[in-house]
């Protein structure tokens, strides 16, 4: 159980007044310091008294909204909220929760940056991080009331800071965000302000080199067990962050004192940056140390005592600059090296001579038979075992870039089966350490739906440089069939804690609900979500796009007639200046197939603005969509879909994303009809 030192007398937790805060910062003593908030929604009400604003079910609605006035930064920043949310009844499905979103110029979509529904009865503070941006944005907070009758949502504070949120001095009352891990014996106090609440002698501040200053200070007196542990723990980082991380100490020991710094990353795992040498340090003394946090992380400072005379550590002045403190001039890993879609070349990756070429870099085109690649449904994949003949005893290595040891990633790719008998074993990652000579399976396919492209992820660490290595191995003449490989990505951090980050914005996968979509009107010839092959043979997707096993929005032909129409429509999305780009990948396979259509409908005009449209049997993979467009007025997005002649007429979409700014790449063709002519061939 954390002990949270910034939950102190909320008097105590005011600023010294409204003149003072930065921009965007507010402590809503008398005024909501330009802060407004939408009447589209619930009212936030401000307690002058109380010196909060806050949200309660006294009104009829589902949300209430509050956005700051519009602030610029080029630099890094911390935004530290204080807030509590109240809640009377039991736990409920879907409870009270309280968000922070970032409103970037330029863009559609705010970005969610920091969620939270855990109620308490005493004030909480959540420190998150703001990337250095030439775009001016501003900070929109989000109550949603959820099931809860009698809930309630108070934000004392908001307060904006230049520089990091580990960065921390101590002077103000909430210690930044930093907490205490409660031990029944040692624990990490304030000291200073002329607090004398201790047997040890107690240092100075550093900061202001005064006794008025305040540290953060753990003394040995109550110590009753060997080896005694007591805690600070940092805000938990929400950006990558990799520099120098200095804080100022002092240190007093009669017997032995254990000082150490740790990372934790959010699976739990320790990792030692940081022990102090000295036996004693008389004075405040400065210690730096090369900080990497390319995921989230929190920073630990641990003291060890072995008896109640061990003595003290005092800490003070935490700071980190995004400069080495070594003077690193290497450059850092960049885990997009590792990855690799193929649709120019092998990137990174290499096959050894001695195994001959056991992956071929492949192309299919469009057709009713076999699936293409999982980029974009018409490119290149590898493919291994490609001469379509039975050759026991064959295998095919992959090999990936050298990685850094001691690190934490996260392997993703996408994979389709062919033909075995037997899957056990056909396909299968290992990780060869270059050092020890060793080879370490670590996943192995074990069953898979035949020709689909399956997404696999698999979380490693390992003390030393390593590669990935893919294998596809054909045991007998029973087990051989074909091995397609497609879209290698790597990323920092266990594959776990990438499933907890918050969703991009303007990002639908449809895994979870419709997003931000609606329908005009609901029933059986709609749309549906869906996962799994649609019910009717010889039309629609096996498996969605995403993943392989996951969902899709489709409509089902034979509950509709000849000509019917299904429309998806998106909320009212905010209008940019420039261009616009919208990706989404389609599914039209069925010798009835209809028509799919994307408008755009923009605020005020009854017309809908044709942007894209593909009419009959295109393929029997998920092909992607491009499309660019404009809009300065808030406007909507509308996928239409038509049953065509016959009830093999399913049609599916999956994957939408919205992106500011122009199309990296751009669709030759944004209207086509009928069928391409095309062979089912495969170019090598």
């Amino acid at each position: 159980m954390l002990l949270r030192l910034c939950l102190l007398a909320a008097q105590a937790l005011r600023l010294a007044g409204a003149a003072l805060l930065s921009p965007g910062s507010c402590a809503f003593e008398d005024s909501a310091c330009g802060y407004e908030w939408d009447y589209a929604h619930l009212p936030w009400a401000l307690h002058g008294e109380g010196h909060y604003i806050s949200v309660d079910t006294s009104y009829e609605g589902e949300k209430a909204v509050l956005s700051s006035p519009e602030l610029y930064s080029e630099e890094w920043s911390c935004v530290r909220l204080i807030y509590q949310i109240a809640t009377t009844s039991e736990p409920l499905p879907d409870p009270a929760r309280l968000n922070l979103y970032l409103r970037q110029e330029g863009e559609s979509f705010d970005r969610l940056l920091w969620s939270a529904k855990e109620p308490s009865d005493s004030w909480l503070i959540a420190s998150l991080d703001l990337m250095n941006s030439t775009k001016k944005y501003k900070i929109i907070l989000e109550g949603e009331m959820g099931q809860d009758k009698s809930a309630s949502i108070a934000v004392f504070e908001i307060k904006i800071t230049p520089g990091y949120c580990i960065e921390c001095d101590f002077e103000e009352n909430h210690l930044c965000g930093f907490v205490n891990r409660w031990n029944p014996n040692v624990n990490w106090f304030v000291g200073g302000g002329n607090i004398r609440n201790s047997q040890s002698i107690l240092p100075k501040d550093h900061t202001l080199n005064s006794e008025l200053g305040h540290y953060m200070y753990v003394d040995s007196v109550y110590v009753k067990h060997f080896q005694e542990v007591a805690q600070l723990i940092s805000p938990k980082t929400t950006a990558p962050m990799s520099g120098c991380l200095s804080f100022y100490y002092q240190l007093k020991q009669e017997s032995s004192i254990v000082f150490t710094v740790y990372l934790r990353d959010t699976s739990g795992f320790y990792e030692e940056i940081w022990k102090t040498e000295s036996a004693l340090s008389a004075d405040w003394a400065l210690a730096e140390v090369d900080f990497n946090a390319p995921y989230p992380m929190e920073v630990i400072f641990e003291v060890a005592f072995n008896s109640a005379k061990g003595g003290y550590v005092a800490l003070d002045d935490i700071s980190f600059s995004p400069v080495y403190c070594s003077n690193q001039t290497g450059t850092p890993f960049n885990p997009a090296e590792a990855g690799c879609n193929f649709e120019e070349d092998l990137c990174n990756f290499y096959q050894d001579h001695k195994d001959g070429p056991g992956w071929s870099r492949v192309k299919v085109k469009r057709n009713v038979y076999r699936a293409g690649d999982h980029t974009t449904g018409f490119g290149y994949y590898l493919l291994a075992n490609t001469k379509f003949t039975s050759q026991p005893g064959y295998i095919g290595r992959l090999y990936g870039p050298t990685l850094p040891g001691n690190l934490q990633f996260c392997l993703r790719f996408f994979y389709a089966l062919y033909g075995f008998f037997q899957m056990s074993g056909t396909l299968a990652v290992y990780i060869f350490e270059e050092n020890h000579v060793v080879q370490e399976k670590i996943w192995s396919v074990l069953d898979s739906p035949k020709g689909v492209w399956t997404q696999a992820e698999i979380s490693f660490k390992k003390p030393m440089p390593c590669k990935v290595v893919f294998v596809s191995w054909c045991k007998s003449f029973w087990d051989c069939g074909l091995v397609a490989l497609d879209d290698v990505s790597l990323s920092l951090g266990s594959c776990q804690a990438a499933d907890v980050l918050l969703p991009n914005p303007g990002e639908c996968t449809f895994e979870k609900d419709e997003c931000v979509f609606t329908q005009k009107k609901r029933g059986r010839g709609s749309w549906h979500r869906r996962r799994g092959p649609t019910p009717t043979s010889y039309t629609g997707p096996k498996g969605d796009h995403t993943t392989g096993v996951g969902y899709y929005m489709y409509i089902e032909a034979s509950n509709m007639v000849y000509g019917q129409r299904a429309y998806l429509v998106s909320r009212s999305l905010r209008g940019t200046s420039g261009k616009q780009c919208l990706t989404f990948f389609y599914h039209m396979y069925g010798a009835g197939t209809g028509l799919l259509s994307v408008y755009l409908k923009k605020e005020g005009d009854d017309e809908e603005i044709p942007l894209w449209r593909r009419t009959g049997e295109q393929s029997i993979s998920w092909l992607r969509g491009l499309i660019e467009y404009e809009s300065d007025r808030n406007y909507q997005i509308i996928f239409e879909a038509i049953r065509g002649v016959s009830m093999r007429s399913d049609t599916a979409i999956d994957d939408i994303l919205f992106q500011a700014g122009p199309c990296l790449e751009v669709e030759e063709i944004q209207f086509s009809s009928g069928y391409p002519d095309s062979l089912n061939e495969i170019e090598y």
